[in-house]
């Protein structure tokens, strides 16, 4: 077949719905921003309306006969090397989901890193999946977790034969990269399929110097963000398909048990749009990008106390089998300042906003939308940083456990205990408790309590410290952590 990448078939559709004069007696009620509130159209602008219409009886016909989404979808799979791809509108967060779900069922057992994304541990309360957690690779110095080997993984099969695949994160928000070749032949060892979480790596198809992406290591799922890194819209995410393992028919069955029957053609335009740009114009792009990461690491790095971790922190013997430079983390440890304090004086003073913050750094990443202007912006905020960092107090402690007590035993499935009798009890009293909710610092989302874990004092102390020094919960029902839900001392 014939691919023409200067196709966008859903930008194309949307010209046509306008071009030809549509006129929808159907949902969205604003029927092309006439009926939207005008207030809200002079924040927004018509276009957000305009683009705003039904993918079946409204971009497409009611039986989908122009094949719209299919063609645009063919396009994407071509575009990075996958047998099938498959859009959706409710993020990775759903697409991880579906991909769990038709690798594993209820009471089956999935290996998986446990420095696995909340929304993974969602789709193991909603399955009933068991969880067999493979370690990550923790760095003690920089209390950091690297993606989990393919020893870890071999390791954790000869233990649960019975397991139906695997799931990895790579890369990680912090840039850190797995090993996935050797990861996926350790699963097709065994026939059974590697799914790889990889929202934060839309960009790494398109240039020969980022690390190799999932479907050219042989992984069978792959998940990602087109929004992270690529030019989508929030919430547009993908998944791709290659292999015999999983049946395509599956797993967009799987998909479609948990997303929208009203899916935004607006995400869809922009998938659709960013595949085009990449497929067209992504080894410039990216390679631009990659230079101009470069350029400021290299100034990062000149600023007095700060340290923006690179390839040498980040990858060898018990780390990361590969990095990916553009997340930019920085280490603000020698300002003796937290990365909350520092993320929140350049929001409010510098008007900059960091992707991703903890009790030690920040990130800034950078992309292919970035330029010397912005990155210019970037580095005369940290500059101020530094400078008006000598006058603050130092930032509250934060009670980081070593890597042997960070970790929590799973005594009860996640389902179980997330959906049986449980009770509010005291943070103090709540060691030795079996905890019923999730307990993630966002961002990065990488839940330190999991539904079904065997509460210690360390960990409780870790999150007591993290919120005292502004740590963002956004899961547990009791924001202030004063209390905590675990499952009923009686059904224990």
């Amino acid at each position: 077949m014939t691919v023409d990448h200067t196709e966008a078939p859903v930008l194309q559709a949307l010209a046509d719905f306008h071009r030809q004069g549509q006129l929808a007696f159907a949902p969205p009620g604003h029927k092309q921003a006439r009926g939207a509130d005008p207030a809200v159209r002079e924040v927004l602008g018509d276009a957000v309306f305009l683009g705003d219409v039904l993918a079946s009886g409204g971009l497409d016909d009611r039986l989908t006969r122009g094949r719209v989404l299919e063609r645009a979808e063919e396009l994407l799979a071509d575009a990075v090397h996958a047998e099938h791809t498959f859009f959706t509108t409710c993020g990775s967060s759903l697409s991880v989901k579906a991909a769990m779900l038709a690798v594993a069922g209820p009471h089956e057992k999935l290996l998986i890193g446990r420095d696995a994304h909340k929304s993974v541990v969602s789709g193991l309360i909603l399955s009933g999946i068991e969880p067999v957690w493979v370690e990550p690779r923790w760095d003690a110095e920089r209390h950091l977790a690297h993606p989990p080997s393919a020893a870890d993984f071999e390791q954790a099969f000869e233990a649960h034969p019975d397991a139906k695949g695997a799931l990895v994160v790579s890369p990680t928000p912090y840039g850190g990269c797995a090993a996935l070749e050797d990861i996926a032949e350790v699963c097709h060892r065994r026939s059974v399929p590697l799914i790889v979480d990889e929202a934060w790596g839309a960009h790494l198809p398109f240039h020969p110097d980022l690390p190799s992406w999932a479907m050219d290591a042989g992984a069978d799922i792959c998940v990602t963000s087109i929004h992270k890194m690529g030019s989508g819209l929030e919430q547009g995410s993908v998944f791709h398909l290659q292999g015999d393992l999983v049946p395509p028919d599956l797993l967009k069955m799987r998909a479609d048990l948990l997303g929208s029957t009203s899916p935004s053609v607006l995400l869809y335009a922009g998938i659709d749009g960013w595949r085009r740009q990449m497929a067209l114009h992504g080894k410039e792009l990216m390679g631009g990008a990659l230079d101009l990461a470069a350029r400021v690491r290299a100034a990062v790095e000149e600023i007095e106390g700060l340290h923006v971790n690179d390839r040498d922190d980040f990858c060898g013997p018990g780390l990361a089998d590969d990095f990916d430079p553009l997340p930019g983390v920085i280490d603000v440890t020698g300002l003796g300042i937290t990365g909350y304090q520092a993320a929140d004086w350049l929001r409010e003073h510098r008007r900059i906003d960091a992707h991703l913050t903890d009790h030690r750094r920040i990130g800034m990443q950078i992309t292919h939308a970035d330029d010397e202007e912005t990155t210019g912006q970037l580095l005369d905020a940290l500059k101020d940083l530094v400078r008006a960092a000598p006058e603050w107090e130092a930032g509250p402690r934060v009670a980081v456990p070593p890597p042997s007590e960070l970790r929590l035993e799973q005594v009860r499935l996640p389902r179980d205990a997330f959906f049986g009798p449980a009770e509010n009890v005291p943070v103090g009293e709540a060691a030795g408790r079996i905890a019923a909710e999730m307990v993630t610092p966002y961002p990065p989302g990488i839940p330190a309590v999991l539904p079904g874990e065997l509460l210690t004092e360390p960990v409780l102390e870790y999150l007591r410290t993290g919120l005292a020094a502004g740590m963002n919960l956004p899961d547990p029902a009791d924001a202030t952590l004063e209390t905590i839900r675990v499952v009923n001392a009686g059904s224990e």
